[in-house]
């Protein structure tokens, strides 16, 4: 594996990881109020996107960060819907 390979994976856990504290915040208050489904929407639109082109073009990256984002998102629509 290569340096550049390495930091696009550094990359992109670091990315993932800063939609942990919304998702454990939603967990503990059981309120998702705040959260806009435009938004969710949007972005799980645009993140399974992002993965498509990612195995389209082999880019393990890419991959990687956005199949942890669209998991991360997918949970805050699941609690978005079951804690209206």
């Amino acid at each position: 594996m290569s340096a550049i390979q390495i930091l696009g994976l550094v990359a992109g856990t670091i990315t993932s990881i800063t939609f942990l504290p919304q998702v454990i915040k939603i967990w503990k208050t059981k309120s998702s109020k705040d959260l806009s489904m435009s938004m969710l929407a949007l972005l799980i639109i645009g993140v399974s996107m992002w993965l498509l082109y990612g195995i389209l073009v082999l880019d393990a990256a890419i991959i990687y960060t956005n199949s942890m984002v669209l998991t991360m998102s997918l949970v805050m629509l699941f609690f978005k819907i079951k804690y209206k």
